[in-house]
């Protein structure tokens, strides 16, 4: 019988024996767990683009700010054009041809950067800068083809229709700043292309809308017979013109519109326009007319004779 308890006693030791190398294991275990550097998960981040995905999307956007300005400026050059009060309507005529010798150029200048624009390598952008290209190449040669003649005869009325044009030039859907967002590697170069940041000006421009104005090397020098369009009457003169004026200049007439951008001469039915200082009209009789300075505030023009 005390072998039996013998037996007992022995058998609940090794119980708690077992049961003791149980635990110390698991304690061990969970010591080495905690003490082991647990593996950190990095924050997930956008491919670093390549310097040439880079300046692909900044010449992409480039050309979408220089379309979007041009649509702005188009909009408020046709307003402009449609608000002049000029009695005899020669104002109007002289900013539309302004517009219409201007505008086609300033297309056919945003078809070349597009076109000189590589592959980007990312396939849907590519396929959105042949959409842009194509677009805007087809109203280039639209505005091209269209005859100067018939721009002169009827240039008012013609400004609508370039407008039309000019206004159709948006980006196709979707744009690239919607393909930045469906593309992590195109939208991590969209972000450091500074092209792209909201807000960028080419060239420091300001944003004020509207035809730049144009250089002007400083103040209008003084005209020697200041606004007194009479001195004129024997061909020899030297007058300030800031809007329009009807000057008599050794028996021709010459009606003169200075305008931001462009001096317009009008005499019988001839006109003549320039887009500065230096310009020179000739008429018939040997009378000219020289374009002395000219910036937003008007032009100085010298009248001479033979």
């Amino acid at each position: 019988m005390g072998r039996s308890r013998g037996v007992a006693v022995a058998v609940a030791g090794l119980v708690l024996a077992v049961g003791g190398c149980g635990e110390g294991g698991t304690d061990e275990k969970a010591a080495r767990s905690s003490a082991e550097p647990k593996p950190t998960r990095s924050p997930s981040s956008s491919p670093s683009p390549s310097s040439e995905l880079v300046e692909w999307a900044g010449d992409m956007c480039e050309s979408t700010v220089a379309l979007r300005n041009l649509r702005k400026e188009s909009a408020a050059d046709l307003k402009e054009i449609r608000d002049s009060d000029d009695e005899t309507g020669m104002l109007a005529h002289a900013r539309a041809l302004s517009y219409l010798s201007t505008t086609p150029a300033d297309v056919e200048t945003v078809a070349g950067d597009l076109e000189a624009i590589g592959a980007s390598g990312v396939p849907a952008a590519d396929r959105l800068r042949d959409a842009l290209r194509k677009k805007v190449r087809s109203v280039a040669n639209e505005l091209e083809a269209q005859s100067p003649a018939v721009g002169l005869e009827y240039a008012e009325s013609t400004v609508a229709d370039v407008d039309k044009r000019v206004q159709s030039l948006t980006p196709p859907q979707p744009d690239l700043p919607a393909l930045a967002k469906r593309i992590p590697r195109l939208a991590a170069a969209y972000e450091q292309a500074e092209q792209c940041a909201p807000g960028w000006k080419p060239d420091g421009a300001s944003g004020g809308g509207g035809s730049p104005a144009p250089d002007a090397t400083g103040p209008l020098p003084k005209a020697a017979d200041g606004r007194n369009y009479a001195a004129c009457s024997d061909g020899a003169c030297e007058v300030l013109v800031t809007s329009t004026a009807d000057i008599t200049a050794k028996g021709t007439k010459v009606h003169v519109i200075v305008a931001d951008d462009s001096i317009t001469f009008q005499s019988g039915g001839g006109l003549m326009q320039f887009g500065g200082a230096g310009g020179e009209a000739g008429f018939g009789n040997g009378l000219k007319a020289n374009v002395v300075a000219h910036n937003q505030d008007g032009a100085v023009l010298k009248f001479s004779r033979p």
